[in-house]
């Protein structure tokens, strides 16, 4: 450990809470350990140089799940599981907007639509015979209809005459987000070091000692806060998955403004700055894509570029501008894992692919549980 004396007394000495990761939960329960602990010393350790799992790389919808999603969800869940999943998911992108601010997240409520491939007419029939009963499902959340029946929005093509609009969904920045977290951590006095990978934790009853890739220090209390990592630290309940997108350069008159669903969620894209972002076709492969490596692969990216060409932008030249991939945590249930693992070190992980709409509560209620 060559560090300084003041580098140490500063950073790593006396420290009562540790956070491992600095993603929407992580920050998130940064801020209520604050409020929850006013004169507490509260470092976060970060493995990248920037959040490394998909706080930084998700797609920014302000979403809570499709018509196909959710029938896909009462298929492995109870109707009252599923209700209060997307209950908390409201109910968490509330906290953030309330907590942010939508101008300081660029929050727009264009509005979301579940598209059909033409291919694939049996699920819009399905969602359609269906949607009355998610509807009063959701009612004592919404208090009024969620999904409404309406033509293909903006001329997509090789899609069917009709899809699911739902006037709740939202949009943000997801860029801007983070960094009003971050700053909103940091004026709060909460320290945080990047490029920081812990590598083992040892709970000694009186205090945690960490192991890191640059020294090993201790702390009275840990909170995991690392998602799609969180098998790296014994989380074994957590499998990752990578999502891989793309963004297209500026293109002129973009017409196209909301959030889109595609293949029960598994193809999504939005507007933002001109441009089409378009993710997903996790599905295609995966195995392959339960990796913790960021990057991509040719099969996903070709498909994404041929929804492009075949049914996003079927008659306009376009050009991509970015591509990237983010690692989501996933399970056999979509419920986050939100308890203690010993006595000194807690979890919240397992955001199931929903972290902008859930992870500012799993952060709050992560930091509640050492009340």
């Amino acid at each position: 450990m060559n560090f300084s004396y003041w580098e140490y007394k500063t950073w790593l000495f006396n420290v009562d809470f540790v956070i491992i990761g600095s993603g929407i939960v992580g920050l998130n329960c940064a801020l209520q350990l604050r409020n929850n602990f006013p004169k507490a010393k509260i470092l976060i350790l970060e493995r990248g140089i920037l959040p490394n799992g998909a706080s930084t790389k998700n797609a920014g919808f302000a979403c809570f799940g499709s018509v196909s999603e959710i029938l896909e969800d009462l298929t492995t869940h109870n109707e009252d599981e599923v209700l209060q999943l997307i209950k908390k998911r409201y109910e968490g992108l509330q906290i953030l907007r309330k907590r942010l601010g939508d101008q300081a997240i660029s929050y727009l409520q264009y509005g979301g639509y579940e598209l059909f491939s033409k291919k694939d007419t049996s699920l819009l029939e399905k969602c359609l015979l269906k949607r009355e009963k998610i509807n009063t499902l959701l009612k004592p959340v919404f208090k009024e209809q969620v999904y409404h029946v309406r033509d293909n929005p903006f001329d997509f093509k090789n899609i069917t005459s009709q899809c699911i609009y739902n006037a709740f969904e939202g949009q943000i920045d997801t860029g801007k987000m983070m960094e009003a977290l971050i700053d909103k951590v940091q004026a709060s006095g909460i320290k945080i070091l990047y490029n920081c990978k812990v590598e083992n934790l040892s709970d000694h009853h009186s205090s945690v000692e960490i192991k890191t890739n640059h020294c090993t220090f201790s702390a009275n209390k840990v909170l995991i806060a690392t998602n799609g990592f969180a098998s790296q630290l014994g989380i074994t309940q957590v499998t990752p998955a990578r999502a891989q997108v793309l963004i297209t350069r500026p293109i002129d008159n973009l017409h196209i403004k909301g959030t889109f669903h595609l293949d029960k969620g598994y193809y999504y894209f939005r507007n933002i700055d001109n441009r089409i972002l378009l993710g997903g076709g996790r599905n295609l492969d995966f195995k392959a894509e339960e990796t913790t490596v960021l990057g991509q692969t040719e099969l996903i990216q070709q498909k994404l570029e041929e929804m492009l060409r075949e049914v996003i932008l079927p008659t306009t030249h376009f050009e991509i501008s970015h591509r990237w991939s983010g690692i989501m945590g996933v399970g056999s249930q979509k419920k986050s894992i939100i308890k203690p693992i010993s006595n000194n070190v807690f979890c919240g992980v397992r955001l199931g692919g929903m972290g902008v709409a859930i992870g500012s509560q799993v952060g709050t209620e992560l930091a509640d549980l050492l009340k």
